[in-house]
């Protein structure tokens, strides 16, 4: 493919622009206090484009996440047909932690990504906007996991009770993360890794030791 041309990289610079200062004072001063004023006035565009951009506040919140969901689909699209459903879905989101960081950095560093998820993980309004984009993300996942398999995804619920556990353990995975001292890129990947390993466990054997149960 050709690089893009002049004009193509300015509107993709206006947009990256957008997106970190957004994300600096969303993290800063809180997402309900930041204005669309504020953001477009600290790079120095109008209002009208901001929104050539960005449908809304929200939106531009979760500009990253978006980054960070598209990477995960297209590892999972590409996984090796060998791989069953889970082992499918592990290896995806474990490569794709490998590999977004890169595409984060284009955009904001790092930190600032995971300073964000922390304060939608905070902000009422962005967490029930969270919670129905995972919602929309699972559909995607369970039906690219049937198509996977051959499956029709309203026939069979196999894909979606698969994908439903293992968002489960993602979701999880992100609150413990938050709730930890180390915050970063490594630090939720490593936690992502043992979480997922504990998920066959967890459902199919008795926790407790031998001998211990009533």
């Amino acid at each position: 493919m050709s690089a893009p041309g002049l004009r193509e990289r300015k509107k993709q610079r206006t947009r990256d622009a957008l997106i970190k200062v957004a994300l600096e004072l969303f993290t800063t001063q809180g997402y309900e206090r930041t204005t669309v004023d504020e953001i477009v006035e600290a790079v120095e565009v109008s209002q009208r484009t901001f929104f050539r951009y960005f449908a809304s506040k929200e939106e531009v919140a979760f500009a990253l996440q978006r980054i960070v969901e598209e990477e995960f689909v297209r590892a999972l699209a590409a996984r090796p047909p060998r791989e069953g459903p889970f082992d499918a879905m592990r290896n995806a989101v474990l490569a794709s932690w490998d590999g977004v960081g890169d595409a984060i950095h284009e955009v904001v560093p790092v930190e600032l990504y995971l300073r964000n998820f922390l304060m939608i993980e905070s902000t009422p309004a962005l967490l029930a906007a969270y919670l129905r984009r995972s919602s929309e993300l699972e559909e995607t996942v369970a039906r690219l996991v049937a198509r996977r398999e051959g499956l029709d995804v309203d026939a069979d619920p196999r894909p979606r009770i698969a994908v439903a556990a293992f968002c489960g353990v993602m979701r999880v995975t992100g609150q413990m993360w938050g709730k930890g001292t180390d915050r970063t890129l490594e630090a939720i990947r490593a936690l992502t890794e043992r979480y997922l390993d504990h998920l066959g466990p967890a459902l199919s054997l008795h926790w407790r030791e031998p001998g211990a149960r009533d």
